[in-house]
């Protein structure tokens, strides 16, 4: 299917991109207007975009349904100032029920049951059962259009950081699987990061990998290997020697076909033991 979004209808092309770009995370902003009146609400067009200076950015869209700007745009554009909740499992259906459309002025912290703490250096407070939460003050705001589900996009620029200290590994790192942090899914879902949710991609940054271009054509051709496992080999940084490979034909017995030596290589894969794999696979080629 191709689509042009111009010609689309908008209501299903919202569902298509939401569920194409996912896990977003969610940027639970607390706001106040004028008045000093807080507000509440999750947004998922949310992500960080810098470090010097420190640069979050999330967006209020406007309403498709009726081309109203939310409560959140408002107040920030009265009081420039937000503080955004990061949500983790343990409160995710208060987010949730916070995000219902009350009318102006209604306490969001009281529907959720949430609980508001000062903030240091801005007016709006901070969600207190949140495992971090950022002070910012909004720099500029970009109304990207002036129809229905349109963004706003609130640059915002982190002035005070709290974080649960419960959350840190060892290194004082965030922990993964200790915040447990979720993201939004298209539809009605979401997702976590702790459990079998998670896996690691290793980056190739400390190393320079051979490249999947590098890799033998028996192996780059195979059905029996998608691409990630050959991501995986590709990542190594050299192919294996004739040493390695004559130490291998003497460890293992040779593999009785070729789809018993590509399912136990792709077994060496799934454990972490790239270069054995390729190894192995180079020391059976039955091709040879």
């Amino acid at each position: 299917m191709t689509i042009d979004p111009q010609l689309f209808n908008q209501q299903k092309l919202h569902r298509l991109i939401l569920g194409s770009i996912a896990p977003r995370p969610i940027a639970f902003a607390s706001t106040v207007d004028k008045e000093g009146n807080p507000n509440l609400s999750p947004f998922s067009f949310f992500n960080a975009f810098g470090v010097n200076p420190t640069t979050l950015i999330f967006s209020p869209s406007r309403r498709g349904r009726d081309n109203t700007t939310k409560h959140t745009f408002q107040n920030i554009i009265e009081v420039p100032e937000v503080v955004i909740n990061m949500v983790n499992y343990d409160m995710v259906q208060q987010m949730s029920l916070a995000s219902t459309e009350y009318p102006k002025g209604v306490n969001e912290f009281l529907k959720s049951g949430l609980t508001p703490l000062a903030s240091l250096k801005v007016r709006p407070f901070r969600v207190k059962e949140s495992p971090v939460q950022f002070e910012c003050k909004v720099r500029q705001v970009i109304e990207t259009g002036d129809g229905p589900g349109a963004g706003n996009l609130v640059i915002c620029e982190i002035v005070k950081m709290h974080i649960v200290e419960g959350i840190l590994d060892d290194h004082g790192e965030v922990d993964v699987d200790k915040i447990d942090l979720v993201g939004r899914l298209g539809g009605d879902y979401y997702v976590r990061t702790s459990g079998q949710a998670k896996f690691l991609v290793p980056k190739p940054l400390s190393r320079l990998g051979i490249g999947i271009d590098s890799l033998p054509d028996f192996i780059k051709h195979s059905p029996f290997l998608t691409g990630n496992h050959l991501g995986l080999l590709g990542n190594v940084e050299k192919l294996p020697d004739p040493n390695e490979l004559e130490l291998v034909q003497m460890r293992n017995e040779k593999p009785g076909n070729k789809e018993k030596m590509f399912l136990q290589a792709r077994k060496l894969i799934e454990n972490g033991q790239y270069l054995e794999a390729l190894a192995y696979l180079m020391a059976f080629d039955s091709a040879k």
